[in-house]
């Protein structure tokens, strides 16, 4: 990887990072073999297809795969601490406490039979020893900051009887509730439309910069990971195909992979009533997968090479990496 940046830089650090389960008859190697780090106050989208390997990525840095169907291996360093060899007690004052998460669908991820008041001062008693009148104070004073209306009355609603912008304002609030050094965001507009999206995603990036938060977004959409993210890594089949600065991916990808996803996306200058582009064919059964490159099957430009050999990954500057047997490394 880059050495770019200086230790004292570096927040998360993941190295080698294979996650495989065990539920069905074969294994399944869902994180084959992914680097990343993460510096401090920076922004980090993982995108790609469903079934890529994002979320199962972000959520080992919580390690939160059932461990007895699941097998990890590798190194997740946050902080200096390797997640992977911390202990149950070590875990829980881990989890929220330095690194939080924002779910998906805040509906499900909240609890329904408690205020989302309660749960967010539950939250900051867990990890503070403060009176629950402080923790109350935290928590009104989160709501307002994220801007929900009339938050002395939001803390006392139940998860249902708000709008799904307000649950997602409020799953903010709960992850910020104990000053995380990282934010983990598992496609949080992903169940909003399209308003509320962009509301939510400026939202995220306001409150990133003000408190100085390292975030690693996962999206399949590649227009919000430009709004929020400083880099970006493309995920296929397990692995990490390409990262690099957002300007970079977005002007100069260099993967096959990547250049299709940009293809598949309508973007300024897309004409009205043009046909989008669609990448061919399915993602591989990581069950099964065939040898050389895994994007062989769905490539524009592949060569009898790429299906016999796994290609390496290239850095074509101090920034940018890709891995593709195409690709000629920075001389």
């Amino acid at each position: 990887m880059s050495e770019m940046a200086t230790a004292t830089d570096i927040l998360v650090d993941i190295h080698n990072l294979n996650v495989t389960f065990n539920a069905g008859k074969k294994p399944v190697r869902a994180v084959d073999g992914v680097n990343l780090r993460v510096n401090s106050g920076e922004v980090i989208a993982l995108i790609g297809e469903s079934g890529s390997g994002k979320s199962v990525t972000l959520r080992s840095i919580l390690k939160l795969h059932p461990p007895r169907r699941t097998v990890m291996q590798g190194s997740i360093n946050v902080a200096g601490r390797d997640v992977l060899k911390m202990s149950a007690d070590e875990l829980d004052a881990f989890r929220g406490n330095d690194v939080s998460m924002i779910f998906q669908e805040p509906l499900l991820a909240l609890d329904p039979v408690y205020t989302v008041g309660d749960q967010i001062i539950e939250a900051i008693l867990r990890h503070e020893k403060i009176s629950r009148a402080q923790a109350k104070a935290r928590a009104l004073a989160l709501f307002e900051r994220v801007r929900i209306p009339s938050p002395e009355r939001r803390l006392n609603a139940y998860p249902h009887e708000m709008s799904g912008g307000m649950r997602q304002r409020a799953m903010i609030s709960l992850a910020l509730a104990s000053h995380p050094k990282l934010l983990l965001a598992d496609e949080p507009t992903t169940a909003l439309d399209a308003t509320v999206q962009i509301q939510i995603l400026l939202l995220l990036r306001e409150l990133q910069r003000e408190l100085g938060l390292s975030v690693i977004f996962v999206t399949h959409d590649i227009g919000a990971a430009v709004e929020v993210a400083d880099r970006i890594a493309v995920m296929y089949a397990g692995r990490i195909v390409e990262e690099g600065p957002v300007r970079s991916i977005i002007r100069e990808p260099a993967h096959p992979y990547t250049k299709a996803l940009l293809r598949s996306v309508a973007h300024g200058s897309f004409a009205k009533g043009t046909r989008l582009e669609t990448i061919a064919g399915s993602p591989p059964d990581l069950a099964n997968l065939p040898p050389g490159c895994s994007f062989a099957d769905r490539c524009g430009e592949v060569t009898d090479q790429c299906r016999a050999i796994d290609p390496a990954e290239v850095w074509l500057n101090e920034q940018h990496r890709a891995r593709c047997i195409r690709l000629v490394p920075a001389g």
